[in-house]
């Protein structure tokens, strides 16, 4: 996917959340997030947005602090996660391809960097959001999840700080069943995971399905749709693989 199609997803997905919210009410329960309310997730995702933004329009070279959670609720609370979704689409829309900021994982530039990444932040919080209301979720496109599993796996646990480890190696395989070629080896060990976009012929355990329920799962949004071999793998990411706000 290219940069404007990441910022078009923002952006869609952006307003899907706040509908939601919206509709849901700041008090109703996120059941994917079970210590949040919808006031939670905006507040969240709100703060995540003007962070994002604040890298992009200022040119912060290095690690700068996010501006903290803001201290409304309600119809202002909406209203505020708006405005900053609206903000970070138009920073991403109007910003130079060349733009220099910190990004905090490997990407062919800043701008691709953070369109990306606002895209899933949106898009797994988008799926909060709309659980919060009570309706069946809106549909994620299995390319778009292809993508995401992608960053999660090569860049969120290729980092030393991810916590999915075992004391002897063992594989882990990822199959999208509804994606040519989308097969990811995770190799598990004391170090920090390290995965690839091949096959290989032995996997301890292999988790299967279709890639929007993969990526949903991954980011422990919905249970595994199939899973092969070694279950205690699995029930390792459930309880290892959190990505965390610090």
């Amino acid at each position: 996917m290219e940069t404007p199609e990441f910022v078009g997803t923002v952006d869609r997905e952006g307003r899907l959340l706040a509908a939601a919210a919206e509709e849901a009410g700041t008090d109703a329960k996120v059941p994917t997030c079970p210590d949040w309310q919808v006031r939670d997730l905006l507040r969240h995702t709100g703060m995540v947005h003007r962070w994002a933004a604040a890298f992009v329009a200022e040119g912060h070279t290095s690690y700068h602090p996010d501006g903290g959670l803001p201290d409304l609720d309600g119809t202002d609370l909406v209203a505020w996660f708006r405005e900053g979704h609206r903000n970070l689409v138009d920073t991403l829309t109007s910003a130079a391809p060349d733009v220099q900021c910190w990004h905090f994982l490997p990407a062919p530039s800043p701008l691709a960097f953070w369109a990306r990444r606002q895209a899933h932040e949106t898009t797994v919080h988008r799926f909060d959001a709309e659980l919060a209301r009570g309706r069946t979720p809106s549909e994620i496109d299995p390319g778009f999840a292809v993508d995401g599993i992608d960053e999660l796996l090569l860049g969120f646990h290729a980092r030393r700080r991810s916590a999915v480890r075992t004391d002897e190696p063992r594989v882990l395989r990822v199959r999208a069943t509804d994606t040519d070629g989308a097969v990811w080896t995770v190799r598990l060990s004391p170090e920090p995971p390290a995965a690839a976009r091949d096959s290989v012929p032995a996997a301890d355990c292999e988790i299967s399905g279709p890639a929007a329920r993969l990526y949903l799962s991954l980011w422990n949004r919905l249970p595994f749709p199939a899973v092969t071999g070694d279950a205690s793998l699995t029930a390792l990411w459930r309880e290892k693989s959190a990505v965390t706000w610090s």
